[in-house]
């Protein structure tokens, strides 16, 4: 069993940067993929982004590129999403994951297994 646990929460003006952090305990997760998704109120959990195990490879939604940044330490075993220039519809609740997709799955929900609790994430214009 992998535990997630995000943190980074926070409400920031637009334009503005926030970190979010995904610490796992349980396992290493430096045999998974990792993504981070998003859920705004009333509408379906989203990708946002995804990078596979080793770090090499990285996949966006067209609608952060250029703007998130994903990465990964397996040694602190943590995922990290920096976002910058953010928006007010970045607002949602976003959640880690962890699963054995690959590059071309990474960006479907069924692809993970694991999941954390979520955090929130609000915008103000």
């Amino acid at each position: 069993q992998v535990q997630l646990v995000e943190s980074g929460r926070g409400l920031v003006q637009a334009g503005g940067s926030l970190r979010l952090s995904c610490a796992a305990s349980g396992r290493t997760i430096s045999n998974y993929a990792m993504g981070w998704f998003r859920q705004a109120p009333g509408k379906e959990r989203e990708f946002v982004a995804a990078i596979t195990w080793s770090g090499s490879n990285t996949l966006y939604t067209d609608f952060v590129k250029g703007r998130f940044t994903i990465s990964r330490d397996n040694a602190k075993n943590t995922v990290y999403l920096q976002m910058n220039s953010l928006k007010p519809e970045d607002t949602a609740v976003y959640y880690c994951a962890a699963g054995a997709s690959t590059i071309a799955t990474m960006n479907m929900r069924a692809s993970y297994v694991y999941w954390g609790q979520g955090t929130q994430v609000t915008v103000s214009s």
